[in-house]
């Protein structure tokens, strides 16, 4: 399997009870597909995956196939505590027909390299699917490194990406210069620009849920047209956005509301996150527009 391109973790819509909105997320994922973005997951971060039930997580990911297809690929996320959670969740991807799955650092137990890399494949073994690794150590308390890549490599010919989320360049130079089999997708939005620099060929980008079209602008110039001039302009426009989402506080509450003002259904969040404030909501509003028109005058698209 080739990361190729934009991969959007999609958010989970709710209905005004809080419930999940089944058709709802499927105009999410129609919209996605329209747009051209190059692979769908669920059971991401902004996906909310942490506030969902076990059932809920194996229906979203049902519905999710039964809704994509063959059309694009699907990536279905397998993060827990527990490894043996985490194990279920790859049978269940794999009991779908999943593409691939998304295995992430078990948060809290702050396992060594060692214990990290086994747990790994225990999932891999499980399933048996292509995995993508998710590394965030903001969110997961340790980071994936040259011992662990060392281990899950020789264990398994299963490892074939990794969504670097770390936000230290050093490991984009580790992974690539080290590490050549495991393809490198960006997961850290402001250094898009650098992953594709180093050779990475995807962005798994949230902001694509409401803005497919400009990610998918900054892949083409980089990885299809190799003009990182044009790249760079359309990075420049996009960098407001970025750091907006890194600094408000509510950046699940700014992809659902971004998906809110193209006419998307996405209703609120669970908690213990609480709804986005109405001033922050008018700055992403006056954010958005200005980077549409800005990426639309470099690309020659209509805004």
């Amino acid at each position: 399997m080739k990361l190729e391109g934009i991969y959007t973790p999609a958010i989970t819509p709710l209905t005004s009870e809080g419930e999940i909105d089944i058709q709802a997320f499927e105009e999410v994922l129609e919209h996605l597909i329209e747009a051209g973005v190059h692979g769908i997951i669920v059971a991401g971060s902004t996906g909310e995956y942490y506030a969902h039930t076990p059932e809920e997580r194996v229906m979203l990911a049902e519905k999710a196939k039964g809704i994509i297809g063959s059309r694009i690929p699907l990536i279905v996320g397998t993060g827990a505590m527990r490894t043996a959670d985490a194990i279920e969740y790859a049978k269940a991807a794999k009991a779908i027909g999943a593409d691939a799955i998304l295995v992430t650092s078990p948060p809290y137990a702050l396992p060594n390299e060692q214990e990290n890399a086994a747990h790994a494949l225990a999932i891999d073994k499980a399933a048996g699917l292509p995995i993508i690794l998710y590394n965030y150590p903001a969110r997961m308390g340790v980071s994936m490194g040259r011992e662990y890549f060392q281990q899950v490599t020789e264990g398994s010919s299963n490892i074939i990406g990794i969504k670097e989320s770390s936000g230290q360049t050093s490991q984009l130079h580790l992974l690539q210069r080290e590490f050549p089999s495991i393809q490198l997708s960006c997961g850290w939005d402001d250094q898009a620009l650098e992953f594709f620099a180093w050779g990475a060929r995807s962005w798994v980008c949230a902001g694509s849920n409401f803005l497919p079209r400009e990610h998918i602008a900054l892949y083409q110039a980089c990885v299809v047209e190799k003009d990182f001039d044009k790249g760079r302009r359309i990075m420049s426009a996009m960098m407001p956005l970025m750091d907006f989402l890194e600094e408000s506080g509510k950046f699940v509450q700014s992809i659902k509301y971004g998906c809110e003002l193209i006419g998307l259904h996405p209703g609120g969040v669970r908690a213990p996150l609480q709804a986005m404030e109405d001033d922050k909501k008018k700055m992403l509003q006056g954010i958005i527009t200005t980077l549409k028109k800005e990426v639309a005058s470099i690309t020659g698209a209509t805004a």
